[in-house]
């Protein structure tokens, strides 16, 4: 593996000298992350700086250092490196000053890029013609989380994808590909003890966060304050699960009665689509076993997953793969469903 280190120009420092791990974490839904670890030599401190880029061959991707350890025992001394995805760009940014959108999902989360401060060697890829809609309305909203909700919304991935000879940077917005054994438009996938491909297996299922009912109250006092209600309105005994939203960031200036009512629904809608009960399965895998990891499934894939002693055999997405260099024989760890629950705040503060 070559692991090579850019400043923030996109211009190659050098190469990292005999690194020791490297956690490469890809998401689907939200920005990825990693962690490098190498000797502490005078040449692997050179490339140590906030803002360099980190990437190696077999990827398109990469990742900025935001943070900077340094660990010395009596033994050995290490340089560790972290950060998240250029796609992290974006949290430095602001939807600004207030928009109103009613349209495509793919068009939104282009439009509040574009909007936006622009960030450099940034630029938009090509329309997708992806179908989902959504009316909202944010006002100087965090950019990345905007894009995170959205991504959740419709189930719409997205990235940077780095091109070091240009020196640019694509925003691009895909979705993943259902290889599932209730399809056979393409080859299916299956993840199972039959197939030999999971070891380390773990599931988890969390309740806690659940709601299927919520109130969400805009603007106005009172009688006079408009609330709205989303969700299954026919539960009832301990299935029902309620919840209010105060949602007085969303303004009716310029909506009509009807436009605001939705707007606030919407609002109801993204928090739905994030307070469930969460399943995830978790396990270990080869990159190229039966089947091959980035060729014959990625992140953003529907697979099928099996485990008899579960009694677990469902159609799920590939939400993160964490890939692992630490030995001969690099491996993975991917995650379908939602690892965690993810709660971005919408309100204004």
């Amino acid at each position: 593996m070559i692991i090579n280190i850019y400043d923030k120009d996109m211009e190659l420092i050098g190469v990292v000298e005999n690194h020791r791990s490297l956690l490469w974490r890809r998401k689907f839904y939200e920005v990825g992350n990693f962690e490098l670890h190498m000797p502490m030599t005078q040449y692997n401190a050179k490339l140590s700086s906030i803002g360099n880029l980190v990437s190696f061959n077999g990827t398109d991707e990469a990742g900025v250092v935001e943070n900077i350890l340094i660990q010395e025992t009596s033994s050995d001394k290490t340089i560790v490196l972290s950060g998240r995805f250029l796609a992290s760009y974006m949290d430095r940014r602001l939807i600004r000053p207030r928009l109103n959108f009613n349209g495509k999902v793919e068009v939104a989360m282009r439009k509040i890029l574009t909007d936006a401060v622009p960030l450099p060697r940034v630029e938009i890829g090509p329309l997708k013609g992806y179908e989902e809609e959504v009316e909202f309305q944010a006002t100087y909203k965090n950019l990345l989380d905007y894009e995170t909700k959205l991504s959740m919304y419709a189930d719409i991935g997205y990235r940077f994808t780095p091109d070091f000879g240009t020196k640019k940077i694509v925003f691009d917005l895909y979705k993943g590909v259902d290889r599932s054994f209730s399809q056979d438009n393409v080859a299916r996938i299956e993840f199972s003890e039959a197939f030999g491909n999971i070891e380390e297996a773990k599931k988890n299922t969390v309740a806690t966060e659940e709601k299927n009912v919520y109130y969400v109250g805009g603007q106005g006092e009172g009688l006079d304050r408009v609330i709205v209600q989303v969700g299954d309105n026919s539960l009832s005994g301990l299935e029902r699960k309620e919840a209010f939203i105060s949602a007085t960031d969303l303004s009716p200036q310029d909506l009509t009665d009807a436009q605001y009512r939705n707007v606030l629904t919407t609002r109801g809608h993204q928090k739905l689509a994030e307070a469930i009960e969460f399943e995830c399965v978790e396990f270990t895998t080869l990159l190229k076993g039966n089947f091959e990891y980035r060729k014959d499934y990625d992140v953003g894939d529907i697979v099928t997953v099996r485990k008899e002693s579960w009694g677990l055999s469902q159609d799920l997405r590939l939400t993160e793969i964490l890939e692992i260099y630490e030995s001969e024989i690099p491996r993975i760890e991917p995650t379908f469903g939602f690892a965690v629950p993810t709660t971005i705040d919408w309100e204004d503060k």
